[in-house]
C-alpha cells in the first residue's frame, strides 16, 4: 500500500526554539527548489525528474519542459550549474505542471554511489542510553537497495523481531570531492530531505559480530523523501525540528541543534576516506525516543504506520507489512 501525499497527515505543530547557530556560506547559490522523482501513473513506470511549485503542490515535469534532461535527480546533479539552471527555468515558467493527484512519489535519489549513516550523533539520543559523546563520527551504511519512496511499505522481514524507527535528517552530495576542507564543505552539498533508518536491533546488536550493516540495510530500510530541499531554501540546517509518530503518537520529538557533528563536519570527515560524488545520501543520526530503549522496548509490528517529520522538508508516512 502507498501513501497519497497528505494523507494520514499529524495536525501538530512543534516549535525548535533553541539558540541559532551561525550558518556556514553555502554552494548551490540561487537554486532554491524541491526536487522529486515520479512516475505518472498509466504511463508505463517511467522516472521522470520533477520540481515541486511548492510542498503538496503540482510538479513540473522538467524532461517535458527540455527534453534533452535527464531522468533522475542524480543525472541532473551531475550536470551541475546547467542542470539547477534548466530546472529553474521550468519552475518560473509555470508549464508542464502535473497535478499530485496523477503522480507517485519516489525517492528523491534512487540507486546512489553510496549511503553514509551516522550512529551517536545526538546529544539526546546518547544520554538516553548513558552513552558517552563520541570523539569522531561513527560511520556505517546502508546498501543502495535499502532505498524506497516517501510513502512506500516498509517490509518486516522474517529474519528479525526486533525492527525499530528512527527518524533522520539527510543530505545530497551535489558534487565531486576529496579530502574537502570544513570550511568549503557546505558548497558540495545539494540540498535536504526526510529519512526513516530503520533498523532491525536483533541484527544490529547482537548477531553477526554485532557489525551493524546487516541489520540496517533489509530491503525498504531507509524510507527516503519526500523531495531534495535545495540548500539554500533551507534557512538553517541545524535549527529543523525533527519528529517520528508512530499510529499517530510522538515517539520522538527533538531539533537537529542536538547533532554533534554537523553537515560540514561529516562532509569534511568523511571524504577524508572516500571520494564524494553526487548522489551520495548522508543520513546523520536520530534524536531519543527510539523503541529499544524504551521500558519496556517497543518494536514495530504489521500495520503500524510511521510518519517522519523535520521542519521545512515534509514529512515521509510508510505503513509496516
Amino acid at each position: 500500500m502507498r501513501f497519497a501525499p497528505h494523507s494520514l497527515s499529524i495536525l501538530k505543530t512543534f516549535i525548535c526554539q533553541r539558540p541559532t547557530t551561525v550558518a556556514q556560506t553555502r554552494g548551490l547559490s540561487g537554486a532554491a527548489m524541491r526536487l522529486v522523482q515520479f512516475r505518472r501513473h498509466g504511463d508505463g513506470g517511467g522516472i521522470r525528474v520533477g520540481v515541486e511549485q511548492g510542498e503538496g503542490l503540482g510538479v513540473v515535469d522538467l524532461k517535458a519542459f527540455d527534453p534533452s534532461m535527464p531522468s533522475t535527480v542524480r543525472e541532473l546533479l551531475e550536470l551541475g550549474d546547467k542542470g539547477r539552471a534548466c530546472a529553474q527555468r521550468a519552475l518560473a515558467s509555470g508549464q508542464c505542471v502535473v497535478n499530485r493527484e496523477h503522480v507517485q512519489l519516489l525517492s528523491p535519489i534512487l540507486a546512489p554511489e553510496k549511503v553514509v549513516c551516522v550512529g551517536m550523533n545526538y546529544r539526546d539520543h546518547c544520554a538516553e542510553q548513558n552513552a558517552p559523546i563520541p570523539k569522531e563520527p561513527i560511520i556505517f551504511s546502508k546498501f543502495p537497495s535499502a532505498i524506497t519512496g516517501p510513502y512506500d511499505d516498509i517490509i518486516l522481514p522474517s529474519e528479525s523481531k526486533e525492527v525499530d524507527w528512527e527518524v533522520e535528517l539527510a543530505f545530497v552530495i551535489g558534487r565531486r570531492g576529496k579530502e574537502i576542507k570544513e570550511e568549503d564543505a557546505l558548497s558540495y552539498v545539494a540540498g535536504f530531505t526526510v529519512a526513516n533508518d530503520v533498523s532491525a536491533r536483533d541484527w544490529q546488536m547482537n548477531r553477526n559480530g554485532k557489525q551493524w550493516l546487516l541489520g540496517k540495510t533489509f530491503d525498504s530500510f531507509c524510507p527516503l523523501g519526500p523531495a531534495l530541499v535545495t540548500s539554500d531554501a533551507v534557512k538553517d540546517p541545524h535549527k529543523l525540528g525533527i519528529r517520528c509518530l508512530v499510529n499517530g503518537d510522538v515517539v520522538q520529538n527533538s531539533c537537529t541543534d542536538q547533532m554533534i557533528f554537523k553537515t560540514a563536519e561529516l562532509v569534511s570527515w568523511v571524504s577524508k576516506f572516500v571520494t564524494l560524488t553526487p548522489g551520495d545520501v548522508f543520513l546523520t543520526g536520530t534524536p531519543p525516543g527510539v523503541g529499544v530503549f524504551r521500558k519496556p522496548p517497543v518494536f514495530l509490528k504489521k500495520g503500524d504506520v510511521v510518519e517522519c517529520q523535520i521542519d521545512q522538508l515534509g514529512s515521509i508516512i510508510n505503513r509496516v507489512i
